[in-house]
């Protein structure tokens, strides 16, 4: 497969040769590198080890590249996004730098990854905020309980698009619905769903997305982008600067000038200077996404979990522990037995690699996986179900 051939779901696993002798459902931690992303990080590693050439320019204009790809990707414009190094970093923006002040309240939910968490009680006891949990139901997001945690005090909601651990697809449009009536800051967690569950970040009414890029969107660890709307950009005092956020116009041969105007986009927010081998890793790996579609990618996933579940559903040993409510619903899926530890070992020893989350054994399903990955899980359950 050669780097100018169009990929589709047909051959798409060529470009992961894990998939020859491992069954790897577990992109909801770690996503696997294709080897295109292998590839482009080997050749700017062999461009640095020969030194031949002043290539500095690379990091930003690879840096545009991916911009414009990821604000594609989730309906934004360019000037929307900026680029980090993992979701913490627009999270820990928007709770430091965000226009609030001493009492105001952060919302989360009492299930919330802790990455929100611990941001939210860092910047509250810094700036003499409040944290006040949302209650769950059944462990899920809850319309009617975030409506009830709402106070006169509430200026920001930090929340995940999707659960970490159960794969609840929150409903982000009635989410900022309410945000926008209460004039609450909305900020969101979208690692779960970045690349396998569609979004439109303007639509929704979202001020701050964020996401890291080493799980779903299978690129190197230590990469993410952010997403600032135009409502939000200019009331933002961020807790740290760099000479990078600074509009040079490319001019660097003259560095003393200490009146540069800042970037009049999310690149403002950027540090500096930029992971240029996670950029060229995040390139090669975002192009994958750009030919196979997002909504293509949730419907390939969402049909191979429903083989998935099919199965389940006639073997009473097993029961799903996830949403399949299609408003709901996500491309990580959960299920669970009496005996779960040691079905996992046995996953692990027939080389499918899956994690235990919460008392439920967590499927990430992805675009490299096809129909003989699922039948391989579902004859490892079906052979563990007749020894118990």
């Amino acid at each position: 497969m050669t780097d100018t051939k169009m990929i589709t779901f047909a051959n798409v696993r060529e470009l992961f040769p894990h998939t020859s002798n491992i069954t790897y459902f577990n992109a909801a931690a770690v996503g696997p590198f294709s080897t295109a992303v292998q590839a482009a990080v080997e050749e700017h590693l062999r461009m640095r080890v020969k030194s031949e050439k002043d290539d500095s320019h690379v990091a930003f204009g690879t840096g545009d590249e991916l911009r414009h790809i990821y604000a594609g990707l989730v309906g934004a414009e360019h000037r929307h996004i900026g680029l980090g190094a993992n979701t913490s970093f627009g999270l820990n923006l928007a709770a430091f730098g965000l226009p609030l002040k001493a009492g105001d309240e952060i919302l989360v939910s009492d299930i919330e990854f802790p990455a929100a968490v611990y941001t939210a009680k860092a910047a509250a006891a810094a700036r003499g905020l409040t944290v006040s949990f949302i209650k769950s139901v059944d462990r899920c997001f809850d319309l009617d309980e975030f409506r009830k945690a709402i106070t006169p005090k509430t200026r920001l909601l930090m929340i995940s698009y999707v659960q970490f651990f159960n794969g609840y697809k929150i409903d982000l449009a009635a989410v900022g619905k309410i945000c926008k009536e209460k004039n609450i800051f909305f900020v969101v967690d979208g690692i779960q769903g970045m690349g396998v569950e569609p979004i439109n970040v303007h639509k929704l009414g979202i001020d701050i997305f964020t996401s890291g890029c080493q799980k779903w969107m299978l690129a190197p660890q230590g990469c993410g982008f952010f997403y600032v709307s135009d409502e939000v950009r200019d009331r933002i005092t961020p807790p740290f600067m760099s000479w990078v956020g600074a509009d040079w116009k490319m001019q660097y041969t003259d560095m003393f000038h200490y009146d540069k105007p800042y970037f009049e986009s999310a690149r403002r927010f950027e540090m500096g200077f930029y992971a240029v081998l996670n950029f060229v890793g995040m390139l090669a790996a975002a192009l994958v996404f750009t030919d196979l579609g997002i909504s293509e990618i949730q419907r390939h996933n969402h049909a191979l979990i429903d083989r998935l579940v099919n199965y389940i559903r006639s073997n009473p040993y097993y029961r799903v522990t996830s949403t399949l409510d299609p408003n709901h619903r996500s491309s990580l899926f959960t299920f669970s037995c009496a005996d779960l530890e040691p079905l996992h070992k046995e996953l692990l020893h027939r080389r499918i690699i899956l994690v235990r989350r919460e008392g439920s054994i967590r499927v990430s399903v992805h675009l490299y996986n096809d129909e003989t990955d699922i039948d391989k899980l579902i004859e490892t359950m079906a052979e563990f179900s007749r020894g118990r």
